[in-house]
């Protein structure tokens, strides 16, 4: 369900594992594009996607019959668009997740809205994440990922229905930790490279992902996230591929806005959604009220929604008060 770029290729890896796939597209221009040139025109022009995926625009005819639905529409959008879906879900489908955010508003994560709207039981909800970058996948270049779900032999199901010779992956039963870190990612990222664009080096660089992976941790944990989540694919991968890649909206995003940009001139470089931009809200005020310091993301947030200096931003990170490494790697630092 979502025709945008990590949609159109996660179809393909499930056509590639062998599995009939149906896009649902929002314009019937995207779809009808499909259906005639098996290519998506306005994401990945030149890539072929494999005969046994079609389209439509209708997520009624795209939804019947479906025993897995894959849920890949911006974050904050999921809840209109499920509401309008979900009569139409088949009782025993796996609602699958590819969605990295938090939403506005309820702070809560992808998977607790899919619950909340679909009355489906936590069981049958799974998310997968990782280093995915999608037009390193398309092109097929080898990558890992996690399918995460508090049912172990359906995040099983979901992973023999993925698995290629290109994308290989994993499971695990952290739910929490693997969307926190999908998440809070997208924000680190902008920062690195506002970094970036600022023209700083390596130091700067690795700081800020290993000071990045302290917060996720840290609000992962206070949620009951396994922490060694946070070393694997849904943590520390994802992480680094978001913030070092320039396939990455958010890292690109930030460069801009580090290079001076506005937001609105940063959103005309980037032309696809930063989700980082809107879930640093939400980061930050979930952050806030469960008592967790992530004081890279608030200053993500004052950037983007205050109007702060990146440089300014930069001089109130380093002044904050000195304290031992492993305490700020509590949950409750």
């Amino acid at each position: 369900m979502g025709a945008g770029s990590w949609g159109t290729v996660f179809a393909k890896i499930l056509a590639d594992a062998g599995t009939p796939v149906t896009i649902w597209a929002r314009r019937q221009s995207v779809a009808d594009a499909i259906n005639a040139g098996h290519r998506n025109p306005d994401y990945f022009p030149d890539i072929d996607l494999p005969g046994l995926v079609s389209a439509t625009a209708d997520p009624v005819e795209a939804l019947e019959g479906a025993d897995l639905v894959v849920l890949s529409v911006p974050s904050q959008t999921l809840r209109g668009n499920l509401a309008a879906w979900s009569g139409h879900l088949e009782p025993h489908a796996t609602l699958l997740s590819l969605m990295k955010g938090i939403e506005l508003g309820t702070t809560e994560r992808m998977t607790e809205v899919i619950a909340e709207v679909t009355g489906a039981a936590e069981s049958r909800i799974a998310v997968l994440s990782g280093p995915n970058l999608a037009r390193e996948i398309a092109e097929e270049q080898p990558t890992a990922s996690v399918v995460a779900c508090i049912d172990h032999g359906r995040a099983v199901d979901v992973q023999k229905a993925v698995t290629t010779s290109y994308f290989r992956p994993y499971t695990n039963t952290d739910v929490v930790g693997c969307e926190l870190g999908g998440a809070v990612k997208n924000v680190i990222a902008l920062a690195y490279g506002m970094a970036a664009g600022m023209g700083m080096g390596d130091n700067t660089k690795a700081t800020i992902i290993t000071r990045g992976l302290a917060e996720t941790s840290r609000l992962g944990m206070r949620l009951g996230a396994d922490p060694t989540t946070f070393a694997g694919l849904a943590g520390l991968g994802d992480l680094v591929a978001t913030c070092s890649s320039p396939l990455s909206r958010n890292h690109t995003f930030g460069e801009q806005l580090g290079l001076g940009a506005t937001l609105e001139e940063a959103a005309r470089v980037t032309k696809q959604t930063a989700e980082g931009v809107k879930s640093c809200r939400s980061i930050t005020d979930l952050a806030r009220k469960v008592g967790v310091e992530m004081p890279i993301c608030d200053a993500v947030e004052r950037v983007c929604h205050e109007g702060l200096d990146p440089r300014a931003a930069v001089a109130l990170l380093m002044g904050r008060e000195t304290k031992p490494e492993t305490d700020s790697l509590r949950s409750d630092k």
